[in-house]
């Protein structure tokens, strides 16, 4: 009967299909079907909604850094000036900047004056860092000039300052509203010295959609930063922006041979590097867990396949004898599981894409339902959970559910192929 047929004949597949679609009374087991083909959807749904909240974050996390941060920045080592006082301002600002712009690969070098003050208004006050920048170099920073939500014009920096949508609520001040920044390094008289109390507009409220970078940051004038922190004719630090931020630390030997022999580099991946890390781990751990879960869900494939084998015992003796091979009985139940798992990953799939998808009205859903407060920014430094969906993880994710229901359906279908027709029929 099947000696000169093809694997996986039609004939092959009709018999798998009455086995699965058999109800109870007739030897099926309809039922360890329908949990198979569930537990198989929620595992890869699980698994490929992990992965893509997973990828979300961390690209999430990287572009809020690189988006208002520097991707390199460079300062000064310790030295002692012409005056005899030791130091790490950079004097040559102007110079190192052309000498760092014509490094291949950088697109922008801006001064910086930083200084952490007190920020305060009649409402409440807050520690702040001022970041001192020219309103050229500003207007370049992503996250700032282009930011989630902003108030204001940008372009009237040069009147005032800019502050972060955190610092503006804490402080709980609008933009044309004027802020007090007190330093304790301030005016120097006979008698020690005094700290330095400004009073500056608000021309400009962003939302770089980083917590801590909302809450703290206070962008000034390059000028007036210079004069309120004491730095005239000098700048804190270089910060300069890359084509490519993934392959700074190709560039850091050049950068330090522009700037000169006391200069020091700090990258990005330096500052962010062990979060880096231990997210990579934490990815490569879900993703054990997780394919453990679909491992366990494939094998109510294999209590279905080995229900079904003892169910169908006499039908395979009677095949056997009309001439059915092994080969073409382990075909049959081996479609029968493998097309559970079939199935069962293509829908897991759709879900999975369909979470990552639209997650925003999913993540507001649940957050109404639970009364609110399910995502805090200031644990997580991002405002909302993000996803991001990706090829590979789907594909990832498919993979293994396919590989895995395929694999374990092999032992009951061969379980079931060597089964001596004569046993099977001896008690009929």
């Amino acid at each position: 009967m099947a000696n000169g047929t093809a694997p996986f004949a039609p004939f092959e597949w009709m018999i798998a299909w009455r086995y699965l679609r058999a109800r109870r009374a007739e030897g099926g087991v309809s039922v360890m079907t329908w949990i198979s083909l569930v537990g198989i959807t929620l595992a890869v749904f699980a698994l490929i909604a992990t992965l893509s909240v997973r990828a979300g974050f961390r690209a999430e996390f990287v572009d809020t850094i690189l988006g208002a941060n520097a991707h390199v920045t460079v300062y000064s080592s310790t030295y002692v000036d012409e005056q005899g006082v030791t130091t790490r301002e950079i004097r040559d600002y102007e110079a190192m900047a052309e000498r760092l712009r014509q490094v291949p690969g950088v697109t922008r070098v801006a001064p910086l004056v930083k200084g952490q003050v007190m920020a305060a208004s009649r409402a409440g006050n807050a520690g702040v860092e001022v970041f001192g920048i020219a309103p050229g170099d500003l207007a370049t920073i992503p996250r700032v000039a282009d930011p989630e939500t902003a108030l204001g014009d940008i372009a009237r920096f040069p009147e005032g300052i800019a502050i972060g949508s955190g610092v503006a609520r804490e402080l709980r001040v609008g933009v044309g509203d004027r802020i007090r920044l007190i330093s304790p390094e301030g005016v120097k008289t006979p008698f020690g010295t005094s700290p330095r109390v400004n009073a500056y507009e608000v021309v400009y409220v962003f939302t770089a959609g980083r917590y801590d970078i909302d809450r703290t940051r206070v962008y000034m004038p390059f000028a007036e930063a210079q004069a309120y922190f004491n730095r005239e004719g000098a700048a804190d630090e270089m910060e300069v922006m890359v084509a490519d931020p993934e392959r700074v630390d190709e560039m850091t030997l050049e950068l330090i041979r522009a700037a000169g022999e006391r200069a020091l580099v700090w990258s990005w991946r330096d500052a962010s590097g062990a979060f880096l890390r231990a997210l990579d781990i934490e990815d490569n751990v879900m993703f054990i867990i997780l394919s453990i879960l679909v491992l366990i869900a494939a094998m109510n494939i294999v209590s279905g396949l080995i229900m079904l084998v003892k169910n169908k015992g006499r039908d395979i003796g009677i095949l056997r004898t009309m001439g059915l091979t092994e080969g073409a009985v382990l075909r049959v139940f081996f479609i029968c599981g493998a097309f559970t798992g079939l199935i069962g990953t293509f829908f897991g799939a759709i879900l999975g894409c369909l979470f990552a998808i639209y997650i925003d009205p999913i993540f507001s859903a649940v957050n109404y339902l639970s009364g609110g407060g399910v995502w805090d920014p200031s644990i997580r430094g991002i405002y909302e959970l993000p996803a991001k969906l990706q090829a590979r993880d789907v594909a990832s994710a498919v993979v293994l559910s396919l590989g895995l229901s395929f694999v374990v359906t092999i032992f009951p279908a061969r379980r079931a192929a060597r089964m001596n027709p004569v046993e099977a029929l001896r008690y009929e």
